[in-house]
């Protein structure tokens, strides 16, 4: 039995680090992922397709959030409302939204600056901007 004890406590001390690792990464992936994938000119206008992950484990029933555009000299050139409707769990969602009047090559970055709606279960709630997670696949910058 002795020589059991230090194994045990050699084991325990190694496995640690690759607890702490899984438990990281698991947090990372939890809340609301929000990934600009896309922009695209059409027509008279700058499409901005997004791609939504609700890993919250919570169903979001209506999301919307007050973005603003900066062009690509910084200046702010608009402050819209973009709905992202309902929101399910681990259902990625894409939401595409045009600006119009824009080249997206004017375009230089947007700014989710708040949640304008996030409603669970009929009640507002604050789950859209808890864990609120941003990305871009382009050239324009999300900041939030």
């Amino acid at each position: 039995m002795f020589f059991l004890r230090p194994a045990l406590a050699a084991f325990c001390v190694c496995a640690l680090p690759a607890v702490a690792i899984a438990q990281s990464e698991v947090a990372a992936s939890e809340g609301l992922q929000i990934e600009l994938n896309t922009v695209q000119d059409v027509e008279n206008a700058c499409r901005l397709t997004f791609v939504v992950e609700n890993q919250t484990g919570t169903a979001i029933d209506e999301a919307s959030f007050e973005t603003v555009i900066f062009d690509a000299s910084g200046s702010v050139v608009r402050l819209s409302l973009f709905n992202f409707r309902d929101l399910p769990t681990e259902r990625p969602r894409v939401r595409q939204f045009d600006l119009p009047g824009m080249a997206c090559s004017s375009v230089g970055k947007a700014l989710i600056n708040g949640t304008n709606t996030c409603k669970v279960a009929g009640a507002d709630s604050s789950i859209c901007e808890d864990g609120l997670k941003l990305q871009s696949r382009t050239d324009v910058e999300l900041i939030g």
